[in-house]
């Protein structure tokens, strides 16, 4: 038996910023050795649809919903059944079904031995629903599947799932609820080891749901000598003690979603906790002291937001030195309480925005208050840009306290910074799955 792995793009196109998919490490390690796996990533190489295959099994993200559903068209129209997992299939299991022999819901490790068995026994179910959430120790992925493939050279790790936040646009905490989870310490330092890779990043959606665990992990991490990054709340810039362990255990990056700067939007989206110790400034600077380069994160959209609020996050980024950026349009995902709330306003553009031929990326996908749909498109774009021009770049990489602190920094922020440059350009105004049209196709 032969089960292939496949990771859909937004398009059938190629990615320069390509990073290991995790959880088919997981499921590989999770399969019969007697059983054949093979990874085809849509965002490095074209899919082999006529390689002979008893099972395709894709994980789906709402942006590459309509792109996966023509993928699992293809080979279902080749007799070859299909399974879907992940975020959009979980919300949305009836509409992935139209697309698939079987959905899982729910984390899948505890179920994946069951999805194998039945495969190979030609009865798959048509629903595979994990009822709780299983202990995460235990589980090794199988990093053998990502040989031979060009991804970006930091090994993907994780230590824990969920979030103790309950931001309103999120979607994890629909997905998980407030269950927190950790792996053992022992486990997470053994597969790093075992990875031989010197960057890490440690995907946690928020590494610092347990702080005491967090602090016992980086403790752990000291002897390895590596580098790692991380997705982080900006209040952990208040625990000195966990500022000063993060720069010993080798802590290069972290993400931090600022969000907004204004404080009425904060609340809307229930992240007024961001200012709970004081404006974003003085935060900053306690990373900064400790050399963790910032990736900032912005959303625009929200009631409070107008044409000039795109000019002030930029400024605040670049005058902050952030080694990267994101300014995004605030997107309803399927799950997301902020989906519920601008469905049952109408001010949704399209339902299924991600279904839809004429979606774009990077495209509002409803309507703001506080300016038009295309003012928020075309100000997202455009912050991205200025970001990203070549004068702040070079600007922000003269930023001896973080960007430009050691010779590895600087590398790590030049070439992180023309991939993303590059990427932005490439991706907007792209179309979801090229505009092809959707066909369903009977159960094989």
């Amino acid at each position: 038996m032969k089960i292939t792995f496949i990771r859909p793009n937004l398009a059938d196109m190629r990615s320069a910023d390509a990073m290991e998919p995790l959880v088919f490490a997981i499921l590989a390690g999770l399969t019969p050795p007697d059983v054949e796996t093979a990874l085809y990533d849509e965002r490095l190489e074209a899919i082999p649809y006529d390689e002979l295959t008893d099972l395709a099994a894709l994980t789906v993200e709402t942006y590459n919903a309509r792109r996966a559903y023509q993928i699992a068209t293809q080979f279902r129209r080749r007799g070859v059944p299909v399974v879907l997992g992940g975020y959009h299939p979980t919300f949305l299991p009836d509409e992935a079904l139209q697309f698939a022999d079987a959905v899982v819901i729910g984390d899948a490790e505890g179920l994946w031995p069951q999805v194998v068995e039945d495969a190979r026994r030609k009865r798959l179910r048509r629903i595979y629903r994990q009822p709780d959430y299983p202990a995460l120790g235990g589980k090794r992925p199988d990093r053998r599947i990502f040989r031979g493939k060009r991804y970006a050279p930091a090994a993907l790790v994780q230590y824990g799932r969920g979030c103790r936040f309950a931001c309103e646009f999120c979607s994890i905490h629909a997905f998980y609820g407030f269950n927190l989870r950790q792996r053992p310490v022992p486990e997470v330092v053994a597969e790093i080891e075992a990875s031989q890779r010197r960057h890490i990043f440690l995907v946690d959606d928020n590494i610092f749901v347990d702080v005491p665990k967090a602090k016992a992990l980086f403790r752990a991490l000291i002897p390895l000598k590596i580098r790692w990054s991380c997705q982080v709340s900006i209040d952990v810039a208040q625990d000195e003690e966990l500022l000063q362990l993060m720069e010993q255990s080798g802590c290069t990056t972290a993400v931090i979603g600022f969000e907004s700067l204004d404080e009425h939007n904060l609340a809307q989206m229930k992240k007024r906790w961001n200012l709970k110790y004081g404006d974003y400034a003085a935060s900053v600077q306690r990373f900064r002291d400790h050399g963790i380069m910032i990736y900032g994160s912005f959303v625009f959209g929200y009631d409070h937001d107008t044409v000039d609020s795109f000019k002030r996050s930029v400024e605040f980024a670049i005058r902050s030195n952030f080694y990267l950026a994101n300014f995004n349009p605030l997107t309803p995902m399927p799950g997301a309480k902020l989906y519920e709330r601008l469905h049952a306003e109408g001010r949704l553009i399209h339902d299924r925005w991600w279904l839809a031929p004429d979606y774009t990326y990077g495209q509002a996908t409803f309507h703001p208050r506080g300016m038009t749909a295309e003012q928020l498109t075309e100000g997202c774009f455009r912050a991205r840009q200025q970001f990203n021009e070549y004068k702040s770049i070079f600007k922000r990489a003269l930023d001896f306290k973080t960007n430009c602190r050691d010779p590895y920094r600087l590398g790590l922020h030049l070439a992180s910074n023309i991939v993303s440059r590059n990427e932005i350009l490439r991706k907007q105004g792209m179309q979801l799955g090229q505009g092809i049209p959707l066909i369903q196709v009977s159960s094989v």
